[in-house]
């Protein structure tokens, strides 16, 4: 798998898994976000040993931002576990993380590209996401 890593106004992103805090991942997830609360730590393990690892680092490098993608990098890819650590919101940095995997290289054939948010649907429109055309035709499996 190749490594994609881009530059912009001192941050830099990139898909090196070596580069991951996961420390700083799961006390965000954990901890600060709604979706992932009481996420074990060997569960984030898991899932990040089974998707592509997005890290954003600022100068310096330390990490400020994350995502994965859950993908089979030919025609599917779903974005999630984004967040970007408080300090460093408020620049587009999380819009430029969801524009900016989709340029990676290994990723070219995927025509599907999902994710789901419950408060964040500006931040992903700026980096062309858009309502699913026809919701009703998704299903999922709910948790009891």
């Amino acid at each position: 798998m190749s490594i994609h890593v881009a530059h912009r106004n001192g941050y830099i992103l990139s898909t090196d898994p070596a580069l991951i805090d996961i420390g700083i991942v799961h006390g965000f997830l954990a901890n600060d976000s709604y979706w992932a609360k009481d996420l074990k730590l060997s569960t984030l393990r898991r899932a990040l040993d089974h998707s592509l690892v997005i890290g954003m680092y600022a100068a310096g490098g330390a990490m400020v931002g994350f995502g994965r993608l859950v993908t089979d990098y030919a025609i599917f890819a779903y974005l999630r576990d984004v967040f970007i650590l408080p300090d460093h919101r408020g620049q587009g940095l999380a819009s430029w993380l969801a524009q900016e995997i989709r340029n990676h290289p290994e990723l070219a054939t995927v025509e599907s590209w999902m994710l789901a948010t419950q408060d964040a649907h500006a931040v992903y429109e700026k980096a062309g996401y858009r309502p699913a055309p026809r919701p009703g035709n998704y299903m999922t499996v709910p948790k009891l």
